[in-house]
């Protein structure tokens, strides 16, 4: 009976641990914004915390207070924490969440309608129409379908159909890409010669670059079809899509990063994140009865957990991103191309941590650079290949390679896919055609062949 007892006691006491171990887990995943958030939910479920905004926490908090120290624990949690700004206190790092005032595409145009149709049917139509236009600006309704929809002539319907395609955003209202680049160039003044041949004949030549067979079929130079391309590529093949309901999502940095003259140094963007005390209530424990004392130490417990899991939290983070400015300091210094191997098995050697624990370190979390924001994922790069030298090249120096032989090619002459891989291979990086192709593409630039000018 008293195995029993001792064995159920066990499982009791490892499952409670678990249970705050998961929640110090789930605080050191969270980004920022998603931690003030989870800290004012706590503060409305334990009545033994008391929350306030002002300066971010101190870095040294100390070591971890008992629940059964109530006295204790009520004045270390209610002390002020000493400022860390670091040098940051001169720059407000608040950033504001709100976006600026936008209107989805449908408003826009009915606006526009409520002044360009004095006629009670016609608006009826034209707002059917609207309502029938994609996000890209789209019409994609048939003029018969509407028509029989809104018990009109089809004429109707086309008329104010051609209403509407007048309206802003120029293009809106198309029924095809053709129709909307037509609509474009003719407002612009445009729509004649060359360009008016490739909107209406050549556009599935025009997106495989044929230069030439246009060139042959409209009986001129490829450098004339060539202007008239890159005059077609400044109009919007979706008018519509600058239009949205949903207000833009800013990224809040997590962490800081300053330059100063004796190296960089390394901050948590946490001074909008309300700091956590025992309400004063709680620090007079001792005169209460013991019931209420049990209730209070529990409350404490959990209140005492969730502080030092936020403080373990900063100083890991801290201390995951001073490795990482350590070993990338060249790339601060130079750029993208000077990134080195890094992996979070090596951060977490480093400072003497599991890696899963720099993994959830740096999840959803975004760094400010004094030269931009930056996910601090992106600073962790596998090793592509071991050149000759024995030096490890990354995937990221193989991209900037490319970009950097694209940008100086002869434009009249690109580099193939295969001359990129040559070219690369002097200055030894050795990859095949299809990663060198798999990396142009996701550095956004077309084919060779797509790529020539004339």
């Amino acid at each position: 009976m008293q195995q029993e007892q001792s064995l159920n006691m066990n499982l009791s006491q490892h499952l409670a641990m678990t249970m705050k171990l998961q929640q110090a887990i789930q605080i050191l995943q969270l980004s920022a914004q998603d931690l003030k958030s989870e800290i004012e939910k706590e503060y409305l479920e334990n009545p033994a915390l008391e929350m306030e905004y002002g300066d971010g926490a101190g870095e040294n908090q100390g070591e971890l207070f008992r629940a059964d120290n109530l006295s204790a624990l009520a004045d270390y949690l209610g002390e002020d924490a000493s400022d860390f700004s670091g040098g940051f206190a001169e720059r407000e790092h608040v950033f504001e969440s709100a976006a600026p005032v936008s209107t989805t595409l449908e408003t826009e145009l009915l606006e526009q309608a409520e002044f360009a149709f004095a006629d009670e049917q016609e608006r009826a139509i034209a707002t059917f129409i609207i309502g029938s236009i994609d996000d890209w600006g789209y019409l994609t309704l048939s003029l018969e379908d509407i028509a029989k929809t809104m018990e009109a002539d089809v004429a109707l319907v086309e008329k104010v159909l051609t209403v509407v395609q007048g309206f802003e955003p120029v293009g809106v209202g198309a029924r095809s890409l053709s129709e909307c680049l037509r609509l474009q160039a003719q407002k612009l003044g445009i729509y004649d010669g060359l360009v008016a041949a490739l909107i209406d004949k050549h556009l599935t030549a025009v997106a495989d670059a044929r230069i030439k067979e246009i060139a042959a079929a409209e009986g001129c130079k490829p450098a004339e079809v060539q202007m008239a391309v890159d005059i077609l590529r400044k109009l919007d093949p979706k008018p519509g899509s600058a239009y949205g309901g949903e207000a833009a999502n800013y990224i809040t940095p997590d962490v800081l990063v300053q330059k100063t003259p004796t190296g960089y140094q390394v901050s948590l963007n946490d001074t909008y994140i309300p700091k956590l005390k025992i309400a004063p209530m709680y620090k007079e424990a001792a005169d209460f009865d013991k019931d209420t004392q049990k209730y209070i130490s529990k409350r404490l417990s959990a209140a005492s957990w969730l502080i030092n899991s936020i403080e373990q939290r900063r100083s890991t983070i801290k201390k995951v991103v001073e490795e990482i400015i350590r070993v990338q300091h060249d790339f601060l210094e130079e750029g993208h191309a000077s990134l080195h191997p890094l992996t979070m098995g090596d951060v977490a050697e480093a400072i003497g941590v599991h890696e899963s624990t720099v993994s959830r370190a740096v999840a959803n979390k975004y760094v400010e650079l004094p030269n931009g924001i930056m996910a601090l994922r992106k600073f962790f790069t596998a090793s592509l290949n071991k050149s000759s030298n024995g030096e490890d090249f990354i995937a990221s120096q193989a991209k900037a390679a490319i970009e950097e032989l694209i940008k100086g090619e002869n434009p009249q002459k690109p580099l193939s896919d295969q001359k990129l891989c040559e070219l690369l291979q002097a200055r030894n990086m050795e990859l095949s055609r299809r990663t060198v192709m798999k990396y142009r593409e996701q550095l956004g630039y077309p084919s060779s062949v797509k790529r020539k000018r004339y």
